[in-house]
């Protein structure tokens, strides 16, 4: 597998770790996503929607199997494990995997302001649409900054010197790692019937390093 490129990002109070999937990943994962999605008998086995509160076509989760041959849970083993490190000088030991899950959103489709369970989260693209739409109304300059179809990371209130809120235009292989309470949402877009196809979930680590007020 390549090696794994990242950075952090600290908008606001907590850490936020941007990683690049493997394009080999990438592929693994898609090809299987494009198989569950033709399989109308296994789509509805893994169906996951009831469990999250996105207004959005299809959630389906991850078999744990796939996640292993894909390569999946080794990268965000490997990430975390260096997100930890870098954020706390601390190496884990444990990293439990609870669930991943594939988002397939369409346009004027979107998810609310939510936040995970477990300890670590995060979430990435693996397909885009050529276009988000744009804005209706324009500013004097004809340009607008149109959010449609972005990721929005959002903590505590703006402030000076302080910002509440981090959007990310998606790009495929893009992934992103934040603590699990970190509030998010993602915007609806449109003027284009294809698919926005993302992918997240949910971890556990050491709970010494996970729990700051055990200490």
């Amino acid at each position: 597998m390549e090696q794994i490129q990242f950075k952090i990002h600290r908008p606001f109070g907590p850490s936020i770790m941007e990683a690049t999937i493997p394009k080999e990943v990438v592929e693994n994962l898609n090809n299987y996503i494009d198989k569950i999605i033709a399989d109308k008998k296994k789509s509805k086995e893994l169906d996951y929607g009831p469990n999250l509160v996105g207004d959005v076509t299809q959630e389906f989760s991850l078999e744990t199997e796939l996640m292993k041959t894909s390569g999946w849970s080794q990268f965000l083993a490997n990430c975390t494990a260096k997100w930890i490190e870098a954020a706390t000088g601390k190496k884990i030991k444990k990293f439990n995997m609870l669930g991943s899950w594939v988002v397939r959103q369409f346009q004027n489709e979107y998810n609310p302001t939510h936040w995970h369970n477990g300890h670590i989260s995060g979430a990435g693209f693996l397909k885009l649409p050529k276009t988000f739409g744009s804005h209706f109304q324009k500013d004097k300059s004809g340009k607008r900054i149109y959010n449609g179809g972005s990721l929005q990371l959002i903590n505590g209130t703006r402030l000076f010197l302080s910002p509440s809120i981090k959007t990310i235009i998606p790009e495929v292989g893009k992934f992103y790692f934040f603590p699990h309470y970190l509030m998010h949402n993602v915007f609806p877009f449109k003027g284009t019937d294809e698919e926005r196809r993302s992918i997240s979930f949910n971890a556990e680590i050491d709970q010494e390093i996970y729990d700051v007020y055990g200490r």
